[in-house]
């Protein structure tokens, strides 16, 4: 009897859970897609550094601090409690949102290595699965209530024909923007899949 109890017992855990299970995967694989495109921006901005002299490096992060980046307007969470704090859909609308805004920026990446080239491709990928993950996750409400008030502008003057100097500086901001946005993105989706486990402590 007492097997047959826990024979029951195990296949009501293997049903209940297989929606976890479902959901446990996507995110999985949307978090290793971020992984990679973090650590790659990561080792681009790294490489773009190393070629700089000292002094070209100091310039370009004093300018960087005191700019923006282009994803700056999409209103996301301040910090690591506002974070925690944040619902699933809402950490996946701005990661969606992250993601998409460099859709076009991206091309300025792309082109003279194997890796760059992986970028656009990857961030395609990555904002498919997000919207599935959203699409799983929205309950009926709709996925960005406020979306036709969000109008990214281009960023700024990186298609344009540039002298060496603003080049430079195009250059490194793209790469620093892209190297914080995917960093952003990581998190969000890394507390997100963290969500769907109860019993995990999602501290940042």
């Amino acid at each position: 009897m007492d097997r047959v109890v826990l024979l029951l017992s195990v296949v009501s855990l293997g049903v209940s859970a297989q929606p976890i299970t479902d959901g446990q995967r996507l995110f999985s694989i949307a978090v290793s897609r971020v992984q990679h495109l973090h650590l790659l921006a990561q080792r681009l901005f790294s490489d773009f550094e190393s070629s700089l002299q000292t002094e070209e490096q100091r310039q370009l992060n004093k300018i960087f601090l005191q700019d923006f980046c282009n994803s700056d307007y999409i209103i996301s969470p301040i910090d690591k409690h506002e974070t925690q704090r944040s619902s699933v859909l809402k950490l996946l609308s701005i990661s969606y949102r992250l993601v998409e805004s460099w859709e076009f920026p991206s091309r300025s990446l792309s082109g003279g290595s194997a890796p760059r080239n992986q970028i656009s491709p990857k961030l395609s990928e990555l904002k498919t699965g997000i919207l599935l993950l959203i699409r799983a996750n929205q309950d009926g409400a709709e996925i960005f209530p406020d979306s036709s008030a969000l109008q990214l502008a281009p960023y700024g003057n990186y298609y344009q024909t540039l002298g060496p100097d603003e080049s430079l500086r195009r250059t490194y901001e793209l790469l620093a923007c892209f190297k914080k946005d995917m960093h952003k993105v990581e998190t969000y989706l890394t507390v997100a899949k963290c969500r769907l486990s109860p019993e995990a402590n999602c501290t940042l």
